[in-house]
């Protein structure tokens, strides 16, 4: 189907929404003042300060295995001092799409579907590394909110989107073709929607909406084959939100792949073998960062 039908269709469902989550206003007010050269990291902190689950998230994902920090910062201000005000911008925009699903249930585990979003955050800091990718941090934000139109659909059309899933099961076909099938839309149109509403950064709604074509992206392909392969990646080992999907593939047919290779030609001689073990390694710390996380709400 046509994206621009399939981004039609997304918009009615999405617009359809009374009740859709929002980003809360401290973090809406912390990503303004980011952008204003006036402001001090002090001040922003204050403004951080009046938010108490942000904060919490905030210090825990500091001193998680994304970050590394020497000793534990236990400050929110060292905190800002740490990350570089060009990465405050992000890391409250993580924080703040987490809140905003703060106490819903759906028809998806949350606390599987984050690990699952996380776990893709990290595998794309480690892929954007091997690329020399220069921005690691936005590589790790772009894969934790590649699959925001999950969520909706688990939420806000349970019985529709339980079909998709029942479909999957009897079927060998993506989430992403059993969603068009049956919905009209995909996941990456209903979360690019979100993405438009909550004022998202462009890169980040390109990445959103082209995470499973990246060729199609316009504003970062590099980024966006990055995800794609990071949620390949995941999908087939244990960070898949419970396994939904049929999912196989053959990483020198991906067009993602093919990208990554004309970016970095030292791609194509890396040991995919060895790069899944590391990605074994990781998942621990994955669901041990998703579990603190939660454990502040």
């Amino acid at each position: 189907m046509d994206k621009t039908k399939l981004i039609e269709r997304a918009e009615i469902l999405v617009g359809a929404v009374d009740d859709l989550p929002t980003i809360p206003a401290v973090a809406t007010k912390v990503l303004q003042m980011v952008d204003d050269p006036d402001a001090s990291v002090e001040e922003i902190a204050d403004m951080m300060l009046t938010d108490q689950v942000m904060t919490a998230r905030i210090m825990k994902l500091i001193n998680s295995p994304v970050y590394k920090p020497a000793q534990e910062i236990t400050s929110l201000r060292r905190a800002l001092v740490y990350l570089g005000l060009r990465h405050v911008r992000e890391i409250a925009l993580t924080t703040s799409v987490i809140s905003a699903f703060d106490g819903t249930t759906g028809v998806l585990d949350l606390k599987a579907f984050w690990e699952h979003s996380f776990g893709v955050g990290m595998v794309s800091k480690i892929i954007a590394k091997k690329v020399g990718y220069i921005d690691l941090e936005k590589a790790y934000i772009a894969g934790i909110i590649h699959d925001l139109g999950e969520v909706f659909l688990s939420n806000f059309l349970r019985e529709p989107f339980l079909e998709v899933l029942d479909y999957i099961k009897a079927h060998p076909v993506t989430l992403s073709e059993a969603e068009e099938l049956l919905l009209g839309t995909t996941h990456s149109e209903i979360g690019l929607c979100m993405a438009r509403k909550w004022n998202f950064p462009e890169a980040y709604s390109d990445i959103i909406a082209h995470h499973h074509n990246p060729e199609a992206a316009t504003v970062d392909p590099i980024l966006c084959a990055i995800v794609n392969l990071s949620d390949l990646f995941c999908t087939v080992r244990e960070l898949n939100y419970g396994g939904l999907g049929w999912v196989t593939f053959n990483l020198n047919e991906q067009v993602a792949w093919s990208i990554l290779k004309e970016k970095s030609p030292d791609m194509a001689r890396m040991d995919v073998e060895r790069f899944c073990y590391e990605l074994d390694d990781a998942i621990p710390d994955v669901k041990a960062l998703v579990s603190s996380i939660f454990s502040t709400t």
